[in-house]
């Protein structure tokens, strides 16, 4: 994986979520990244603008929002959410949560909620899911080897 774009930026350390969007909605700040859930419902309203979209596609819920992809190609930076169990769970157990919870993902109520929120429902497989967070944990291992991230 190449590293794209190098975005040189003040953090503000010890600040929590909600916090940090009221500063962006009172011009305190003018750059915010956060997991669309958060803001969305200032994006809709116009309170705040969003410049681009981090998945590698646009999202249904603000289709006229382009990816950060359509400008720097090959970039991608998704949030994600995933159930887990310990290591030690009996299989028949994650495989009947993992059945259950790919019946509510493939719910209607819960897609439509999830797109509201301009999410996606991503169902799949236990080792499917493990793949994911292998892939994501060695992408975002070589953006902190490259960047030189230090835990303070």
């Amino acid at each position: 994986m190449a590293v794209f774009v190098a975005v040189h930026s003040a953090n503000a350390p010890g600040t929590c979520r909600h916090a940090s969007k009221g500063t962006l909605l009172a011009g305190q700040v003018q750059l915010f990244f956060d997991p669309m859930p958060n803001p969305i419902e200032y994006m809709k309203a116009g309170k705040v603008r969003p410049l681009a979209i981090t998945t590698t596609t646009r999202s249904e819920a603000l289709p006229d929002v382009p990816t950060v992809s359509e400008f720097v190609p090959g970039y991608e930076g998704s949030f994600w959410f995933g159930v887990g169990a310990p290591k030690t769970t009996p299989v028949e157990i994650v495989d009947k949560l993992n059945k259950e919870v790919n019946a509510a993902l493939d719910d209607p109520k819960m897609k439509a909620r999830l797109a509201d929120l301009g999410g996606v429902a991503l169902p799949g497989s236990p080792a499917e899911f493990g793949k994911l967070i292998a892939d994501e944990t060695e992408k975002w291992a070589k953006v902190i080897k490259f960047a030189g991230i230090k835990a303070d």
